[in-house]
């Protein structure tokens, strides 16, 4: 594409690679350097290449401003001085800079993106939307995974070289980084952005990160990135009046000004669209992401976030068309709303009249289930159809079930710590909570630490507690862990028909008296039975229902002695007989340990003549 057609197309709201005109690219002979400041009076350029003395940019078409210097080169530092329409010189950061200093400082710097050689073909040639596959996300903070002993932050490199080998040995198909588009504060944990090009220098260079996820594609490995569309930071060095009008964000303070204390882009105009869809694009096409998980989708959809304030239309026109454009240009990969609305279309083709994202994390499913675990055990007697109430809405959209870094932060308690009773009914009831994670329809998304009991609430500038892997029960909950990762990846009953009513059929929803849930999960690879006891009740023989005449066996039990529970377990195959049970033709007897999460799997289906009468 030309640039005259690029800036058609800009101005349009339709860009998708406005990122390959402006900013700071290195040509053959020098770099030229394009900003977008429609209302300023003069801009001015000063860098490592004229020794930070700003020399004048020229005023081109449609309020771009360009120079050339034939001394610029790799590396070099750079600012803008604006003077506004208000007569106020500001001293700006290049919006689409590739790369930036590291906080507290801010100067951007110039790089080339595009010498990185890439490995990973096949990945790229191979990958899919994972609709009928296992879609199993470990969601991490850079910062914070890991430490070095000196306190200092791992690198893009340490991490290829722990992360990968960490979630591949784990089970896990795909890593969601919390947003590392360039961020001035920490404790924003990267969700009030500065630099929507620029991968943050904290952790290293834009081709270290390259490298980090090409690695994870060879290793098997997917990766997926928080987005920010909504608001950005106010810092004076920003997005914040950059011409000294309210380019990025609206010019009414009461719409400008966030819930968080940022500023909300203003979705209405077209060059912020065709900005907010570049930067997307961006990841996309220079760092091979595999999806983006977008931030605060319901801010997106209402005015602050609040139905009551009215649907935000020209946010719905953007997300529509970044969402179709997105798909056009990279149809493998997967678009994921995090949004907490009940606005209907999220996971609908644009074409359909919906938003057009692929997933929607499943807020409701999270909140209910989690209250529920909280109940001390003879309160959920009345509370039974907090976990049945999601199937009931489940087919509505594509959801994805989170227990996400918003869960264990800010006095909620992490999610062990959420679970009634003493420690010890913790770990047993966390497991069966896991379970019922993995087994309920929907893909899966686990923050880090979730997998070996994290007591203690998260926070960034700590790392993770390892430490807790030397004790016994963190030890047997990260096998736990390590165990149903792997089941749900190799067997497809748990996650090919995912959006299927085909794939789920509850069996026993209404038994509120024990407070026992079973339910049947079935794909072409064959049938299983997942049993919940939610009480701290045993059975030496309970009867359910099961489908086919056949022997079937205890795939995993939440109970069993090496994940440090009671051992009431089933350890012999169990044969099928008739008898018509939860609307089924054939039944089988049990054992079902306190609190215990089960999964029968149908191994082969027998004659007649070996069904015990």
């Amino acid at each position: 594409m030309g640039f005259d057609e690029l800036l058609y197309y800009f101005f349009q709201g339709t860009c998708s690679s406005s990122y390959d005109y402006f900013g700071a690219h290195i040509q053959e002979n020098g770099v030229i350097f394009r900003v977008y400041a429609p209302k300023a009076k003069n801009v001015q350029i000063s860098g490592d290449f004229n020794d930070w003395q700003p020399e004048w940019m020229d005023k081109e078409r449609q309020g771009i401003f360009t120079f050339f210097s034939e001394k610029a080169s790799q590396w070099d530092l750079y600012k803008y001085h604006i003077e506004g329409a208000d007569n106020n010189w500001r001293e700006k950061f290049d919006p689409y800079a590739f790369y930036n200093e590291i906080r507290p400082k801010n100067a951007s710097i110039i790089y080339d993106l595009d010498k990185y050689k890439w490995s990973d073909d096949n990945w790229m040639n191979s990958r899919e939307k994972n609709f009928k596959r296992a879609l199993n996300i470990y969601e991490v903070n850079f910062g914070s995974w890991k430490k070095h002993p000196n306190g200092n932050w791992y690198s893009y490199a340490d991490l290829a070289e722990t992360l990968i080998p960490y979630c591949i040995e784990n089970g896990y198909t795909h890593l969601e980084i919390m947003p590392i588009a360039e961020y001035p504060f920490d404790g924003s944990w990267g969700y009030q952005a500065s630099g929507y090009f620029s991968a943050t220098s904290r952790y290293g260079t834009p081709d270290e990160l390259m490298a980090f996820v090409d690695l994870a594609h060879q290793k098997g490995l997917g990766v997926i990135l928080d987005f920010v569309p909504v608001h950005f930071v106010k810092d004076s060095f920003g997005l914040v009046r950059f011409d000294g009008s309210a380019l990025f964000e609206y010019s009414k303070p009461k719409d400008a000004i966030s819930e968080w204390g940022t500023l909300n882009f203003d979705l209405a105009k077209e060059e912020i669209r065709s900005f907010l869809i570049s930067a997307v694009d961006f990841w996309l096409s220079k760092y091979h992401f595999d999806g983006i998980r977008f931030d605060a989708i319901s801010n997106l959809i209402y005015w602050g976030g609040n139905k009551s304030a009215g649907v935000n239309e020209g946010a719905i026109q953007f997300i529509k068309r970044l969402n179709h454009l997105i798909q056009q240009r990279h149809p493998s990969v997967m678009l994921i709303a995090e949004d907490s609305s009940d606005f209907v279309g999220i996971t609908t083709n644009t074409v359909d009249g919906g938003l057009g994202f692929d997933y929607k994390w499943d807020m409701g499913w999270m909140n209910d289930t989690l209250k529920y675990y909280k109940l001390d055990p003879s309160l959920r007697k009345s509370h039974h159809n907090m976990l049945s109430f999601s199937m009931a809405y489940y087919h509505s959209e594509r959801y994805l079930l989170p227990f996400s870094h918003d869960e264990v932060v800010h006095g909620k308690k992490a999610i062990i710590d959420k679970m009634s009773g003493d420690y010890q009914q913790k770990f047993a009831q966390v497991k069966n909570l896991y379970l019922y994670q993995y087994t309920h329809p929907g893909k899966k998304l686990n923050f880090m630490g979730n997998e070996f009991g994290h007591f203690r609430e998260w926070d960034e500038n700590k790392e993770m507690d390892w430490f807790l892997l030397k004790y016994p029960g963190h030890q047997q909950l990260a096998k736990y862990t390590h165990d149903l990762n792997h089941i749900y990846l190799h067997h497809g009953e748990l996650s090919k028909n995912d959006y299927n009513e085909y794939g789920f059929t509850w069996l026993e929803a209404d038994n509120s008296d024990q407070s026992i849930f079973i339910y049947r999960r079935e794909s072409e690879d064959g049938v299983m039975i997942i049993v919940l006891n939610m009480l701290d009740r045993s059975y030496e023989e309970y009867e359910i229902g099961v489908p086919y005449n056949g022997q079937y066996f205890e795939l995993i039990n939440s109970e069993k002695d090496i994940y440090g529970g009671c051992n009431v377990c089933n350890y012999k195959p169990l044969i099928s007989y008739k008898k018509d049970i939860h609307r089924l033709p054939y039944a089988i007897k049990i054992r079902i340990a306190p609190f215990s999460a089960i999964i029968f799997k149908l191994e082969r289906e027998i004659d007649e003549s070996e069904i015990m009468s």
